[in-house]
C-alpha cells in the first residue's frame, strides 16, 4: 500500500502499532515520536512475544493504553513469525502495521553517515545487506496498513508525519509549565526561559502582605498593579506564544518557563499565575509549579 490520502482516525486508544521497515528508514525516529504521543514503546521485540507484551500492558496500564513495538531483521529467525502472529490475530487489539521505506541510495548514505554495518551485510557490501533485507520484507511491505517513504523527509518532517497519523488533539498540543522560584535558592536547571521579577516592588516590605503569598488576591493585585507589570506580562506572553509555535513546528511539545523573584513567595508566584492564565486563554495546556513556596 501507499500512504492514504487522509490521516488515520484521530483516536488511537488501545491501538497496537507495529513499526517495521528498512534499516535507516527512520524506525527509531518513528518510535520516539510515538512515545511522545503517549504510546508505550518496545524496541526490537521478538514477534513471538507480541501477545505477551499486550497482555502485560493490559494488566499494568489498562486496555486503553496504546502500544508501539519496533520489529525488524535484528530479531533474526524470530522475524519470520511476525506476519504469522498478525495473521493469526494473536493481538486482541486493533493493530496497524507501519512500514518505513526509502530508496537504496538514501539508505546507503544514511548507514555510511552512521558508520554502522547493516545487520544482514555479513562479509559483503552494504548494498548486499540492503537487498537481502528488502527481499525479506517484501511481503510485509505489501500487506502494511501504512507505508511512509522517508527518502525526501528530514527528522522533523518524519515526526510531523507520524504525529499527523497517530496523534490526537491532546497529545499534539504544547505542554507548558510555568515555574515560580526564588533566586536565592537557584535557577531551575530545566528552564527554557527565565524571567526576573525583581524589577517590581517587593510585597515582603508591606506588613499586611508579608505573610501572604502571590496566590492571594491581595498580593496578586498589588504586584500586577505596579507600573510596568501588566505591560510586561502582555508582551512576554506574546513572545512566548510566538516561540511556542516554533517549538511545535520543530517537534518540541514541552516548554518550561521559570519566573523568579528574591524568595519565590510573592512576585514570582503572582506573575506565574497570570502568565499561566493568559497562555491557557490562548489554547495551550499549561500547568504551574511553585517550587519555593514554604521554604522561607
Amino acid at each position: 500500500m501507499t500512504e492514504p490520502s487522509t490521516p488515520l482516525p484521530p483516536e488511537h486508544s488501545g491501538e497496537v502499532v507495529v513499526v517495521t521497515g528498512m534499516t535507516g528508514a527512520g524506525r527509531s525516529t518513528a518510535a520516539k515520536e510515538l512515545e511522545d504521543l503517549g504510546f508505550y514503546v518496545v524496541d526490537n521485540l521478538p514477534p513471538s512475544l507480541l501477545r505477551d507484551v499486550v497482555r502485560l500492558v493490559d494488566e499494568s496500564r489498562g486496555t486503553s493504553q496504546p502500544i508501539a513495538v519496533v520489529v525488524d531483521v535484528r530479531s533474526g529467525a524470530f522475524f519470520d513469525s511476525l506476519q504469522a502472529n498478525l495473521a493469526q490475530h494473536a493481538v486482541s487489539r486493533s493493530t496497524t502495521l507501519l512500514f518505513l521505506d526509502a530508496t537504496d541510495d538514501v539508505l546507503v548514505r544514511r548507514q555510511e553517515a552512521a558508520r554502522r554495518p547493516h545487520p544482514l551485510q555479513a562479509s559483503g557490501r552494504l548494498i548486499d545487506g540492503l537487498q537481502r533485507e528488502r527481499r525479506a520484507l517484501a511481503n510485509l511491505r505489501a500487506n502494511a496498513d501504512l507505508v511512509i517513504d522517508t527518502s525526501d523527509l528530514n527528522v522533523h518532517q518524519l515526526t510531523d508525519r507520524i504525529s499527523e497519523y497517530f496523534g490526537t488533539p491532546d497529545t499534539t498540543r504544547l505542554k507548558v509549565t510555568v515555574i515560580s522560584f526564588g533566586f536565592k535558592y537557584g535557577i531551575p536547571v530545566d528552564a527554557d526561559f527565565v524571567a526576573d521579577m525583581r524589577f517590581l516592588p517587593n510585597p515582603y516590605w508591606i506588613p499586611d502582605l508579608r505573610p501572604k503569598t502571590g496566590r492571594s488576591p491581595e498580593v496578586s493585585a498589588y504586584v500586577l498593579g505596579q507600573p510596568g507589570a501588566r505591560e510586561f506580562v502582555d508582551a512576554y506572553v506574546h513572545v512566548l506564544s510566538g516561540v511556542a509555535q516554533g517549538y511545535l513546528s520543530e517537534g518540541k511539545r514541552f516548554m518550561s518557563i521559570a519566573v523568579g523573584c528574591t524568595g519565590g513567595k510573592h512576585r514570582s508566584v503572582a506573575m506565574t499565575e497570570e502568565i499561566a492564565r493568559q497562555m491557557r486563554e490562548t489554547g495551550y495546556d499549561v500547568g504551574t509549579v511553585h517550587r519555593d513556596l514554604g521554604r522561607e
